[in-house]
């Protein structure tokens, strides 16, 4: 039988202002260490600081436009499009344009506070 995911979780996200974190599946909500898929919402002028994460993240974006800095540039991703960061890979999102943006990031394997490696503060 199908397992039913009736609420996410919500996590504390890192960065300058709050952002929401809802995950559905993962370490936290789920139990899953293979993968996790959350939602999430970030304001107007959020930015978290850079990492270099052990695992894959996938992102859809799904309202406003999410940027993605990474070693050497820059990239803007609207709704309608995603972005795939490499394990190992330095990264830094935030979300510059007024309304935010709203997107859900899947992580292979789950996402891990011990394997995102944010940069000090």
């Amino acid at each position: 039988m199908p397992t039913l995911v009736a609420t996410p979780t919500v996590i504390q996200a890192a960065g300058n202002k709050p952002k929401q974190i809802e995950e559905y599946a993962g370490r936290v909500n789920s139990g899953h260490a293979a993968v996790s898929v959350a939602r999430m919402v970030s304001p107007e002028g959020w930015r978290e600081p850079g990492q270099r994460p052990e695992f894959e993240e996938i992102t859809v974006v799904l309202r406003g436009l999410l940027r993605v800095e990474y070693e050497g540039g820059a990239l803007d991703v609207r709704a309608g499009q995603a972005v795939i960061a490499h394990p190992g890979e330095w990264v830094r999102y935030g979300s510059p344009e007024p309304g935010g943006a709203e997107y859900v990031a899947v992580c292979l394997p789950a996402f891990s506070p011990d394997a995102v490696h944010r940069d000090p503060a």
